[in-house]
């Protein structure tokens, strides 16, 4: 019996971490169990990211507001979990593209791989089809079509690959807050809006 998947939050000293509600993992987790076999912790568990524990798991999550700015130790722990093959989701709660998350947390990604290391993700990308198909990209949220944030719709991820495998997913679109809500309630929704969710553990997982 494979290692159960945990989906690990991380907990960086700056900023809001926390900023979205624990429904959102216990939420795609359950989507992982409805159209997967893959077996699932179903707590997610936090993380520091200074922490050597951060080594043990294969997927986290950040997210937030606010400033990011990663200590010394932070930044050392980033890098190398993702360079030695970690996959880390970044999440801007502001869903824009100029607002305080995203310009210090694109900073500190210049810091760490280099200016020109965080890239646009094309359409063709193998993680819109590593299990649902997305032909268009990145599937929209309610926040973008609702005008908050920046007022766009963002058709595009930003990542950064190390050795051909995405290390890091970012995304400006808000999917954490898109996500957050009690899975029982997926029954209103006219299509499930958590199975890009589902390709993006599974990337992490398998890629």
């Amino acid at each position: 019996m494979p290692a159960s998947f945990t989906f690990v939050r991380l907990q960086y000293h700056s900023g809001d971490w926390d900023a979205v509600d624990e429904r959102m993992p216990a939420n795609l987790l359950h989507s992982l169990v409805q159209y997967t076999k893959v077996p699932v912790n179903p707590k997610e568990k936090v993380v520091a990211l200074d922490s050597p524990e951060l080594f043990r798991y294969p997927f986290c999550y950040l997210s937030g507001h606010r400033l990011v700015q990663f200590s010394a130790a932070e930044r050392k722990n980033f890098e190398q979990y993702v360079r030695g093959g970690g996959f880390v989701f970044v999440d801007d709660c502001n869903h824009d593209i100029d607002g305080l998350f995203a310009r210090s947390f694109e900073e500190q990604m210049r810091v760490c791989f280099g200016a020109s290391a965080l890239k646009k993700l094309p359409k063709t990308h193998p993680i819109y089809s590593q299990f649902f198909k997305f032909p268009e990209g990145p599937p929209n949220t309610g926040f973008e079509l609702n005008g908050w944030g920046d007022d766009l719709v963002h058709d595009y991820l930003k990542g950064i690959e190390i050795n051909g495998r995405l290390g890091v997913l970012y995304s400006n679109k808000d999917y954490g807050c898109e996500w957050d809500y009690d899975f029982r309630n997926k029954r209103f929704l006219a299509e499930d809006n958590t199975k890009f969710g589902v390709n993006i553990l599974l990337y992490a997982l398998t890629a």
